[in-house]
């Protein structure tokens, strides 16, 4: 039972990861957690348990479930303290792992996201936009946007009107032969896949840069892709209506994502 006077309940107070399960392995284990140590630590918050601690649990839940392929959704609050704003005495933690079924589709024939461009603007230099917060109001707006007019995710721009991420998402474009993404200054979050896909670049031997991007222009674009960990690499086909040609080099990092997985879950 998680009671009604739980900071994370009240005020949003905590953080959380969703990682993918392969092969019965959370994929990237220590970069999420590496992230959910420096969130609390940000905001002051004393985790009851080391990872090595929460990675056993992690296994215990996906075996006696019996879910090898599946989302694990690590939840940590405050736990319950005096009402009002000060964290004083709120010293004992709610921590909650749950498990939920992939989204199903053909590998061989992944979606392509339409996206529309939210009226939500990002802060620059926000301090908790590098952390996977409980308060994701910004985000469940934009993404009410975008529900509302029948698209798949929402982009991001900030009080300038440039790129920043997407609202569950982060966002690579590419130029030429380069493959761009946001800078993390610029308010996007250190995505793990973010950072899985700038990996892939290195050992693809293929260029990658941080920069900033005002609006995407669909026709002198060579393809736009989201990332998430979640869902790995997602192709965008449309942008405000217009559309992206497919693009080759996208389906090649979305099968390279596909086989890094499973050869790190050790079933290659």
């Amino acid at each position: 039972m998680v009671s009604v006077f739980d900071r994370g309940f009240l005020y949003g107070d905590g953080l959380f990861e969703t990682i993918r399960v392969c092969g019965g392995r959370p994929f990237r284990w220590a970069q999420h957690i590496d992230r959910t140590r420096r969130g609390a630590e940000f905001l002051r918050l004393a985790l009851p348990f080391d990872g090595v601690t929460l990675r056993e649990r992690a296994l215990e839940l996906i075996q006696q479930n019996a879910m090898p392929e599946c989302l694990l959704r690590l939840s940590v609050s405050r736990g319950i303290g005096p009402r009002g704003y000060s964290p004083k005495e709120a010293n004992s933690p709610t921590v909650v792992m749950a498990l939920q079924p992939l989204r199903s589709f053909d590998a061989e024939n992944p979606p392509r996201f339409r996206i529309v461009t939210s009226s939500i603007r990002v802060s620059k230099g926000d301090p908790l936009g590098g952390f996977k917060t409980s308060n994701k109001l910004l985000q469940i707006l934009a993404r009410a946007e975008a529900d509302d007019r029948g698209m798949d995710e929402a982009l991001l721009l900030d009080a300038d009107g440039a790129v920043v991420e997407a609202s569950s998402s982060n966002i690579f474009w590419i130029e030429g032969k380069t493959v761009c993404t946001t800078p993390l200054a610029s308010g996007a979050l250190p995505g793990v896949a973010r950072e899985v896909v700038l990996e892939l670049c290195h050992h693809l031997k293929i260029a990658s840069v941080q920069a900033t991007a005002m609006p995407l222009a669909p026709q002198q674009s060579g393809g736009v892709m989201l990332t998430n960990s979640s869902l790995g690499v997602i192709e965008v086909g449309e942008l405000d209506g217009v559309a992206f040609r497919p693009s080759q080099l996208i389906r090649e990092f979305q099968a390279a994502y596909r086989e890094l997985m499973l050869r790190e879950a050790g079933r290659e």
